[in-house]
């Protein structure tokens, strides 16, 4: 899916958020990568294999410096 340099992350690498975003729509929540992850708002990802990744918000709370 991939058409540019240097080529994007696979859905399958642990990475592969970092490939670009083809496609978004920030008022129903969700963009989809050039790598066929569609990725959410809440930090869910939809892999183009039917694989679902749930979200993954940072959970680290540290105490007030």
């Amino acid at each position: 899916m991939c058409q540019h340099e240097p080529i994007c992350p696979s859905f399958s690498d642990p990475d592969r958020d970092a490939a670009r975003v083809v496609v978004s729509h920030p008022e129903q929540g969700w963009s989809l990568l050039c790598n066929g992850v569609v990725v959410f708002d809440d930090t869910g990802e939809l892999l183009p294999n039917g694989g679902v990744i749930a979200p993954h918000r940072p959970t680290y709370v540290g105490a007030a410096a």
